[in-house]
């Protein structure tokens, strides 16, 4: 029997959730099963990882660990080596501690797992399924859990496309290069029937082999809010949306529309006996502003861009996925958008580029007082509004892998990395971006209708569905079980129970690498998502 159901909303936010859970004058109301679910349950803000970033949060909602300690910090994880910067992409191999999959499977606990991040590779001991997300489709059959289950899936699924069901990179990219009123209404059209796929597959597992633990994401709330920002938050929708605005408030609507159905389907499945929880990686909201962190950086002298010859390399270094600088110059960069982050070059001995190990206090110091001095030269605000020291805020045996500096910009937004002017530029329209606020919510027996409690870190969404499994919670774990989450009765019934120290991930190698071609695929995918440039 199924005594845990977990629906992952990818960047879902209660800005978004609570106007769809209304009654709107001429919208009605978009999802009435969530709006009974938040009537008869429990709901919190949920806090993220300090750089409210898929990757790193995601593996903080399924470690119950900080980045610090996990060693997940963005979608690619890149090495310094001086002359050079060298990358890869981040995989489940990663992630340096146990996951609630290995725990539960330990624990003699059937699991599913579908759709979330860096689930592959699944390890070969996991009592239950996976069926990973954000890979190409065609390493979907190799890294789905066990090996069976994609044949089961395919053949016993009317309609079942991997195609379908991973990201079709090609159409995103389409949708990028034109983004007339018709093609940005089709690009969130896309994700209607990829949804429907996922939700398939979470019937299918669900149905079939009823796991004790079952967990499935859905990540379109997500991408669409990305893209859609201006149609779903209402305080930037026109009073009287017509043409391209109503069209694209219309099917964002269909979109919830859907998922709700869906998470009711679920639901109803899953049974009366179920306890069901629901959270998100992030919140979402508006960023109205571009800070070129690289050009101000640039302007305070800490870094240089490299000289361009012209030649054939020079022009594939400008349009690679990293700033294109002078490492002899550089002492202090930005990596990447989604890290939002500042890398400080030490010297590893005399000679190397970088400052001295012995400076690295001081230059630190000065750095961040010249990032806090940054105003809005349109009116004056501060655009960092916070810097994050790593060591205050990445604790753990992997902090060193961390950026020097976090920032967190009066928006929220990403930063971009490109050698462009004017250092602060205002946005035409406001785009989605990643809030550090999501959402964490409970219904069935033993949650009470407490409506909303108090801020929830996303470390105790691990120990909480633990703890609803019946499963000891690790002592290691840096995240607790809500006791507002359950009644006093059903906690003194059931008290919570810890654990030994989770135990190490037990990473293997993949038996085939992805290959270049899909790397630069996945990329694409991030720079539209603003991830990267």
């Amino acid at each position: 029997m199924t005594k845990t159901l977990f629906i992952g909303l990818d960047g879902c936010t209660f800005t978004v959730l609570d106007q769809m859970t209304r009654d709107l004058p001429g919208e009605g109301l978009t999802m009435p099963f969530m709006k009974s679910v938040m009537e008869r349950g429990v709901r919190a803000r949920l806090r993220s990882t300090p750089n409210p970033l898929t990757p790193p949060a995601w593996c903080s909602i399924m470690t119950g660990k900080n980045p610090g300690e996990h060693g997940v910090f963005d979608f690619i994880r890149a090495e310094d080596k001086g002359g050079e910067v060298f990358w890869t992409l981040y995989d489940a191999r990663d992630i340096d501690t146990e996951t609630i999959w290995s725990i539960c499977s330990r624990k003699n606990r059937s699991v599913a797992a579908l759709n979330f991040p860096l689930t592959a590779p699944a390890p070969e001991e996991l009592k239950g399924s996976i069926v990973p997300g954000f890979i190409p489709a065609k390493h979907l059959r190799r890294n789905t859990h066990p090996r069976e289950l994609f044949e089961r899936i395919k053949t016993q699924i009317p309609g079942f496309d991997p195609k379908e069901l991973a990201w079709d990179f090609d159409k995103e990219k389409q949708a990028m290069e034109s983004l007339s009123a018709d093609e940005t209404a089709k690009w969130v059209r896309y994700h209607l029937p990829r949804e429907e796929q996922w939700f398939k597959v979470a019937e299918f597992i669900l149905g079939n082999d009823a796991p004790e633990l079952m967990a499935v994401m859905f990540d379109g709330t997500d991408k669409i809010q990305h893209q859609a920002w201006p149609w779903l938050d209402q305080a930037l929708l026109p009073s009287n949306p017509q043409g391209h605005d109503k069209q694209m408030r219309e099917v964002c609507l269909e979109y919830f529309h859907n998922l709700d159905g869906y998470i009711e389907k679920l639901v109803t499945m899953a049974g009366p006996d179920t306890q069901v929880f629901f959270a998100s990686d992030h919140g979402f909201t508006a960023s109205t502003f571009v800070l070129r962190i690289n050009a101000y950086l640039e302007d305070m002298g800490y870094l240089a861009w490299a000289h361009s010859d012209g030649s054939d390399q020079a022009i594939r270094r400008e349009a690679s996925d990293f700033a294109n600088l002078d490492w002899s110059k550089t002492t202090a960069y930005c990596r990447t958008p989604s890290s939002n982050g500042i890398h400080i070059r030490v010297a590893e001995k005399p000679g190397d580029p970088g400052i001295r190990p012995e400076d690295y206090t001081r230059f630190r110091d000065q750095l961040i007082v010249d990032l806090l001095a940054l105003k809005d030269p349109d009116t004056g605000e501060q655009v960092i509004v916070e810097v994050l020291k790593r060591e205050e805020w990445f604790a753990g045996k992997h902090m060193l892998r961390a950026c020097d500096l976090t920032l967190v910009l009066r928006d929220h937004g990403f930063v971009s990395i490109k050698n462009l002017r004017p250092v602060v530029a205002q946005r035409p329209h406001a785009a989605g971006t990643h809030h550090p606020d999501g959402i964490f919510m409970a219904v069935g027996p033993g949650i009470p209708a407490a409506g909303e409690v108090g801020l929830r870190q996303i470390v105790d969404v691990a120990p909480t569905l633990l703890y609803s499994l019946g499963v000891s919670v690790p002592s290691d774990f840096e995240g607790v079980v809500p006791d507002t989450f359950f009644s006093p009765e059903w906690m003194a019934a059931h008290p919570v129970k810890k654990g030994a120290k989770t135990r190490a991930s037990g990473r293997r190698a993949l038996d085939q690498e992805m290959d270049a071609g899909e790397k630069q695929q996945i990329i694409e995918q991030l720079q539209m998502l603003g991830y990267m440039e």
